[in-house]
């Protein structure tokens, strides 16, 4: 691994930020973008070796893609973790805040303990560029089959707070609308993230399609997809942090930074447009990427 650039480096970050939040899998797209560029490229990049030094360097880049989120949600955060305090402290689940952190909580621990059972197996064995495409056009497939069902299930029906945002709603009136999900949704929506450990399938992108088909809105479903995946993604990057400090971060300090400030700019300017883009937008154009570039992949490392 001493042989990454600065070069790989920054663009590996580009694109950790990005499509972590993006709903297009940055697990799909850190296998796929180095076999499709090959060479030197494929040779340093392998995500699926069992001690993987690139592994590290990618989930490391988790923890900046995480505090880009924390900052961006600051405000939220501030009031989830008083209300996960005042909740202990009162016993009860009564306020936002006091509900947020509880569904923090419930829509946490199915990834967490799946991802601790499973993420070795599934990267070792499905980490490769021919499976992380075709679970790219799958993640695809999965997008537009959820805004499908979703269309259906709303034609003639109300949806109660399915309203889109207006000029005047504020990201406190869309937590307040997020707070009413009962915990069993919660939970439900955030075991959907599990399905990300197969490389390919976008955590963003399962989440939200949970959320869209459990009756959210696009900005709801997006907020709570976020929201979810920041302890997520911390806590991926915080248990590989030693793997950098040991052999498997020899050599590649200044590539790990510069990975990381690269992967906080592109996190931070990616939530930002999203969270204004699915005020009224939808997954179809994410979908359609995705079928499009799994098919291309698939084309090029078969056939060439």
């Amino acid at each position: 691994m001493s042989s990454l650039s600065y070069l790989e480096a920054i663009v590996v970050g580009l694109f950790q930020g990005v499509t972590e939040l993006f709903p297009v899998s940055s697990l799909g797209h850190s296998v796929l973008v180095p076999a499709l560029i090959g060479g030197r490229w494929a040779a340093d990049l392998n995500v699926s070796l069992p001690e993987s030094p690139y592994l590290a360097f990618i989930v490391g880049l988790h923890v900046a893609t995480a505090a880009a989120l924390l900052l961006f949600f600051w405000r939220d955060w501030v009031q989830i973790v008083t209300g996960f305090w005042t909740s202990l402290r009162h016993r009860r689940i009564e306020t936002t805040g006091e509900r947020l952190a509880w569904l923090m909580i419930a829509g946490t621990i199915p990834v967490g303990v799946c991802g601790l059972a499973l993420e070795h197996t599934f990267r070792t064995t499905l980490g490769k560029p021919i499976p992380a495409a075709a679970f790219l056009v799958l993640n695809g497939a999965l997008l537009y089959a959820g805004e499908r069902l979703r269309r259906r299930r709303d034609d003639g029906i109300v949806v109660a707070g399915a309203n889109p945002m207006t000029a005047g709603d504020v990201a406190t009136g869309v937590d307040e609308r997020l707070a009413r999900t009962s915990l069993p949704q919660g939970a439900l929506i955030g075991a959907a993230q599990t399905l990300a450990l197969l490389p390919g399938i976008s955590r963003s992108g399962v989440t939200m399609t949970a959320g869209l088909l459990r009756g959210l809105t696009h900005d709801e479903a997006a907020r709570f997809s976020f929201l979810l995946a920041t302890p997520v993604i911390l806590a991926a990057g915080v248990l590989k942090l030693p793997d950098l400090f040991g052999p498997l971060g020899s050599g590649i300090g200044g590539q790990v930074l510069a990975g990381s400030v690269a992967s906080f700019v592109s996190a931070y300017l990616a939530v930002r447009f999203l969270t204004t883009y699915f005020h009224t937008r939808t997954l179809t154009p994410f979908a359609i990427y995705c079928v499009v570039a799994g098919t291309g992949s698939l084309l090029w490392l078969t056939l060439r």
